[in-house]
């Protein structure tokens, strides 16, 4: 089941979907996935008059999260070592470790929106495909094998980053948390569409039709369950959080010289079995 954000003929509405209709469940996201309570949604909202998908715009799935996005850096191993290439001073490494840092996100680019690039005070702006995850409902002192029982579902995520910034600043929060900086959809897979346990999906990315990322989620070196443990074992993740797994190599930092983004250049970030991501740097 896919569950999404969208608009149609000027209202903007939750909706269930399965592929081909949508159906609309909610007024917004958060109050469909208070409504589900926990629960995946069944076949019975697949009912009343459906739209077609081409019919709607749709909007990130989670367009105004009710708390930052928590993200992993280093999650890759390839990703670490091209991280500190770049600037091994500058990026902490896992060292054994599941790097965490949060994200502001006041509201999410869905798909077809345009990224700010911000060019009076970003140099090195950077992109990054990341698998998302988001719950279902609160987690606390949770196990590994209970974990994917408080998983909603997965989407795809770009973690847009301002390079210059994270150096200057020796951490992420203001380089990562620029307005339009974090993109996200095109919708929610609910978590029974995958086998049962952690997803091996395909990642890629490309800037103007130019491959830069190709990995699988099976690279994580930490992965979904690990990290909801781990995480919730001093803090409660509220039902709605969105936790952004970490990037492959190839982001734009990597490259000798860096290929980093330019006004008009469009990013497209895709993982099997989800969907795609395109967003267009705003000229």
């Amino acid at each position: 089941m896919k569950l999404l954000s969208c608009e149609y003929k000027g209202e903007t509405f939750a909706a269930v979907s399965d592929g081909k209709l949508a159906y609309r469940a909610a007024e917004d996201m958060d109050s469909l996935i208070k409504a589900l309570d926990g629960r995946l949604p069944g076949a019975d909202m697949l009912c009343g008059k459906g739209v077609e998908l081409s019919e709607v715009k749709l909007l990130a799935p989670i367009p105004e999260p009710r708390q930052d996005v928590i993200c992993l850096g280093m999650n890759y191993m390839d990703h670490s070592a091209e991280a500190a290439r770049w600037g091994k001073d500058d990026f902490v490494k896992n060292a054994g470790k599941a790097v965490y840092f949060s994200k502001r996100a006041a509201y999410i680019v869905g798909p077809g929106g345009e990224i700010d690039p911000h060019f009076d005070i970003v140099e090195g702006l950077d992109y990054e495909a990341e698998l998302a995850v988001v719950l279902g409902k609160d987690a606390y002192k949770v196990t590994k094998e209970d974990a994917f029982g408080y998983v909603l579902g997965y989407s795809v995520l770009n973690d847009v980053s301002a390079r210059n910034l994270q150096k200057a600043h020796k951490q992420f929060y203001f380089g990562k948390s620029l307005d339009t900086h974090t993109t996200m959809g095109p919708w929610i897979v609910t978590r029974d569409e995958f086998a049962p346990g952690a997803p091996e999906l395909d990642i890629r990315c490309f800037v103007n039709g130019e491959k830069r990322q190709d990995s699988n989620t099976r690279y994580m070196i930490f992965g979904v369950a690990e990290v909801i443990s781990e995480l919730s074992k001093g803090m409660t993740l509220k039902a709605g959080t969105i936790i952004a797994m970490g990037t492959p190599a190839g982001v734009g930092m990597g490259f000798e010289p860096p290929k980093y983004l330019a006004c008009g250049d469009v990013v497209r970030c895709e993982i099997d079995g989800i969907g795609t991501l395109e967003n267009r740097v705003k000229k």
